[in-house]
């Protein structure tokens, strides 16, 4: 029964009728893709800049780890619900519930790659006449990029899995495969709407992945660089 399904699925996912107009796969997996996109982009709006002023002054990582990790146990489809009564239909509150989804994972990397930066690369960064700005923006974001790609990396892998959701109180995205499929016990669209989802969360793995991979190469000779230029004579 099981391999009919998957048969099935295979066929729903092959017939082009299925990637044509608003609601065929290629509209929805842009609209999956742009709400992701979206999400991450405002997560990284506000935890960037947090993450990075707690990291260099190393005061508010008690109060940023606190709410970080209240955010992680707040349940996505409970918010959303919440969210949803009091936004009404519409993509307001996907994308606010999503957003409290991606701050943890960003505010994690940005902090902590800040913070991990070496204390003697920002002394002689200091001593050679840089400003603090000066000091963020040339030595320790660049240093932290990195560990700061790792928590864009995994934010964006569960708000593009934690992104069907949107089609509970918004006709966008992969989801709605999953909830027409529910609805009208059409099981191999469901499953082909999971399959489109699996296979995009992989694509954006291996992207980000090759991303943070050369973020690492890079900021070795950098970090290397950096010392020699902020050595005294």
């Amino acid at each position: 029964m099981s391999m009919i399904l998957l048969h099935e699925a295979l066929t729903w996912l092959v017939d082009p009728a299925q990637w044509a107009g608003p609601t065929g796969i290629a509209q929805r997996l842009f609209e999956h893709l742009l709400v992701t996109v979206g999400v991450v982009l405002i997560g990284v709006t506000i935890a960037l800049p947090i993450g990075t002023a707690v990291g260099h002054t190393h005061r508010g990582r008690t109060l940023v780890t606190a709410v970080a990790g209240a955010a992680r146990a707040i349940p996505s489809l409970g918010l959303l619900t919440v969210l949803g009564l009091a936004l009404g239909i519409g993509l307001q509150a996907p994308v606010l519930a999503l957003v409290v989804l991606a701050i943890p994972s960003l505010l994690a990397g940005a902090y902590a790659g800040v913070e991990n930066v070496s204390p003697a690369t920002v002394d002689a960064a200091r001593s050679s006449g840089m400003s603090e700005m000066q000091i963020i923006l040339w030595v320790e974001l660049p240093l932290a990029a990195p560990i700061i790609l790792g928590g864009l990396r995994a934010a964006t892998l569960q708000v593009v899995a934690t992104a069907t959701l949107a089609a509970y109180v918004a006709d966008v995205g992969l989801g709605r495969f999953l909830y027409a499929g529910l609805k009208t016990r059409d099981y191999p669209q469901m499953l082909a709407g999971a399959v489109l989802l699996m296979i995009l969360a992989l694509l954006l793995e291996i992207v980000l992945s090759a991303v943070q991979r050369a973020g690492h190469k890079m900021a070795h000779p950098f970090a290397n660089k950096l010392s020699n230029k902020t050595q005294p004579a």
